[in-house]
């Protein structure tokens, strides 16, 4: 089992409990995932096989409480993501979006009735979900979103489309905004209604161990009971963003950690000019500067895992946070490349792999670009988005 890089004795801040979790997850990360994920990321396909070990698992909504969920703290769900992402970008995106993007809109703004038709499935991994909110011209602007749902007697029928949705193809039930009269609205859809289709995004660069889909729905018709009752505005579909993002903060520290890691025994094994590269000094400045960074990002992501356990937790809190640490991430894999080489871009190695994937973590749930306005405002007081 693969221990945590560890430099600042940020363990001695986890409880036995959480780290606990973070064990579990790491030993099937380790026994089950890595073994296979070069295949399915060389393949572009995701290991549907190992659903229900996740769910056995309990990372499915495991912050959540009741209907099935483990009801654990947002600190151990962080941990886990950490080591889940660690795996691959395409593993911890499956189970963000099962449990922060799809089960917590239900667990938050769901009817009695939905929740419990719903969640106790998704926890078992027996439904999968999808989000469904970015459209082809409206991604960091979804209050421009033109998928429009009307009333209909009893029902609602909804027509447009969602793009660059993750497990689209996989999913039994998609979470979708619509615009309606009354304001933006969230509707439960099963993916076998009529007038739904899914189509599996091809060619993708990054994020390839991952199922990436269009949704059109056209003339879709689902019962008013399918509507979400509490979610109200766009507000809501933003927090659902909230939680998937703070599973990013911690997430992307595993694929940092795999990286250096990777990068670290390479130095020390590789021999030029008649020693290893790792007694070079400008091998070991970056190899310090990845450790230094991955330390800073633990104690950031702890920090915030501890407040949004509190309750106090805000979300430009949680923007900078997911700001740092994407980056950060991403030119550690850059850094690491540089000292495997040629063999940097292997799958023999993780390196280049996370490091296509963090390019799409960068832009996801909200770009750096987007974060960094968002922090702005929140000092200044001044808008620089419009």
């Amino acid at each position: 089992m693969s221990e945590p890089v560890d430099f600042y004795r940020i363990d001695d801040l986890l409880t036995e409990e959480e780290r606990l979790v973070r064990s579990s997850v790491s030993r099937f990360v380790d026994d089950r995932f890595l073994p296979i994920v070069a295949d399915h990321y060389e393949r572009a396909s995701f290991p549907m096989e190992i659903v229900p070990e996740l769910a056995r698992l309990g990372v499915f909504g495991m912050h959540l409480q009741g209907y099935g969920a483990a009801g654990l703290s947002n600190v151990m769900y962080g941990l886990a993501c950490q080591e889940l992402e660690r795996g691959d970008s395409g593993l911890r995106s499956f189970v963000s979006v099962q449990g922060s993007l799809c089960m917590f809109p239900i667990h938050r703004y769901g009817s009695e009735e939905q929740k419990q038709r719903w969640l106790p499935f998704m926890a078992r991994g027996e439904v999968i979900g999808c989000f469904g909110l970015t459209e082809p011209e409206f991604g960091s602007n979804p209050a421009g979103m033109a998928t429009r749902a009307r009333r209909d007697g009893g029902d609602w029928v909804i027509n447009g489309t969602k793009r660059w949705i993750t497990n689209g193809n996989v999913a039994h039930l998609a979470i979708v905004w619509a615009r309606t009269e009354e304001g933006i609205r969230g509707f439960l859809v099963e993916t076998g209604t009529s007038g739904f289709q899914a189509r599996e995004i091809h060619h993708k660069l990054s994020m390839r161990a991952s199922v990436t889909s269009e949704l059109i729905l056209d003339d879709v018709r689902v019962p008013a009971r399918n509507e979400l009752p509490g979610a109200q505005g766009l507000k809501a579909p933003l927090s659902c963003l909230n939680e998937a993002r703070y599973g990013i903060v911690w997430g992307v520290l595993g694929a940092a950690i795999a990286c250096y890691r990777s990068a670290l025994d390479y130095a020390k094994a590789r021999v030029q000019f008649d020693r290893p590269i790792a007694g070079y000094q400008l091998t070991q400045e970056k190899l310090v500067n990845m450790l230094t960074e991955i330390t800073k990002g633990q104690l950031l992501a702890l920090q915030l895992g501890r407040l949004k356990d509190q309750g106090k937790a805000t979300a430009t809190q949680i923007s900078m946070a997911k700001l740092n640490n994407v980056r950060e991430a991403l030119q550690i894999a850059r850094e690491a490349r540089t000292i495997l080489g040629a063999n940097g871009i292997s799958l023999e190695y993780p390196v280049m792999r996370h490091m296509n994937n963090l390019e799409t973590v960068l832009t996801y749930e909200g770009t750096s670009e987007i974060h960094m306005l968002a922090i702005g405002e929140e000092i200044t007081g001044l808008s620089a988005f419009k």
